[in-house]
């Protein structure tokens, strides 16, 4: 995965705005949901790092993942979102699709 850097990881975010999109989202030991399927009216990406995605969906609803720190675009188009703690281990994820993720 490479470091998030703003300008370049928002604009991404934000080819999904107006998209229906699946979103895979954790939060190491206390969430975990998988192909929810919403449609993106917002995406935005915000601090200097670790960062906070927000996305706003449907019109009505909001997902929020702070703690961000690394991305990674697969060949099936998903951008992949995680944070990594100081000793390298995963606290949070968020992916997102236009095709369900395996399950």
């Amino acid at each position: 995965m490479n470091n998030i850097t703003r300008p370049q990881v928002e604009a991404k975010l934000k080819r999904f705005a107006g998209a229906d999109v699946y979103l895979h989202s954790e939060a190491t030991s206390f969430v975990f949901v998988r192909n929810f399927k919403v449609r993106v009216t917002d995406a935005f990406l915000a601090g200097d790092g670790p960062f906070r995605a927000a996305l706003r969906f449907d019109g009505i609803g909001w997902l929020r993942m702070e703690a961000l720190t690394h991305y990674e675009e697969d060949g099936d188009g998903r951008l992949l979102l995680a944070g990594f703690d100081d000793k390298g281990r995963m606290s949070v994820a968020l992916h997102l699709g236009k095709e369900p993720f395996p399950e």
